[in-house]
């Protein structure tokens, strides 16, 4: 954390709750800071100039000065208010999707990280504009697993070291990684990966996100990458996430 008395940061808000009679609890995702705690005081007061601004998924400026426990919101300014992401359901779970997930791999006072930042903002900012939020979740999901230290191995056997060749494969997420057709044979706990998903999670993990919008799955292999995707972030968590179960019901 900084030394300063008080700071500016560029923020999303993640998340908050009610403390005591007016006031507002929030965590804020800060390039500055990374992940970060605090309290907006008469936040719930009607009269209050703060509140607006400090919405889920709002991308904000923000001043904070360190208080007796927790650092304190003396002004906030939004530079994105993604309200789309607030009048549809399915955006919201989404956007929710991605919060939860940068949530459950940060932590408070790691310091800040301007790329899973730009990161977040820009995903957000793509589920706001595009119809079909498939896409930038997938890569959104794939780069913030290069930028945490969990990047699967998809060109090697996570086994072997040999070379994956274009053919069905198996995905370990014991190895974090795809295992060969001959490795497969011999191991437990392993998840089948068409050739098809494999070339668009590799595509999504080297290319731009300009090239990665190139792509065009059909519905299976979109369905095949989702599933694979979130059975690997429950292994890494150790827990289910909460906001797949959400975008099921608000689409059933």
């Amino acid at each position: 954390m900084t030394d300063f008395r008080s700071f500016r940061a560029t923020a999303v808000v993640v998340r908050h709750s009610d403390w005591g009679e007016a006031d507002r609890l929030l965590t804020l995702y800060t390039r500055e800071q990374g992940m970060v705690r605090a309290l907006a005081k008469g936040a719930r007061k009607i009269t209050s100039r703060k509140a607006g601004h400090l919405q889920p998924f709002t991308h904000i400026t923000v001043q904070l000065a360190k208080g007796r426990d927790l650092l304190v919101i003396t002004q906030a300014e939004t530079v994105n208010a993604f309200l789309p992401l607030h009048d549809d359901l399915t955006k919201t779970g989404h956007a929710a999707y991605v919060i939860e997930l940068l949530y459950r791999f940060s932590y408070e006072e790691e310091g800040g990280n301007p790329t899973i930042f730009k990161l977040l903002v820009e995903t957000l900012d793509r589920i706001e504009k595009e119809e079909n939020a498939w896409l930038p979740i997938r890569y959104y999901e794939m780069r913030l697993l290069d930028t945490v230290g969990f990047r699967p191995q998809m060109f090697e056997c996570a086994n072997c070291g040999r070379e994956i060749l274009p053919e069905d494969q198996y995905f370990s997420f014991t190895a974090g990684g795809v295992i060969c057709p001959s490795c497969g044979k011999g191991l437990p706990n392993l998840m089948k990966i068409s050739v098809e998903t494999l070339k668009y999670l590799r595509h999504f993990q080297r290319s731009s996100y300009r090239d990665a919008s190139r792509a065009n799955p059909s519905f299976e292999v979109q369905k095949e990458a989702e599933i694979l995707m979130q059975a690997y972030f429950t292994y890494l968590l150790e827990r289910e996430l909460n906001t797949p179960g959400f975008i099921k019901r608000v689409k059933s």
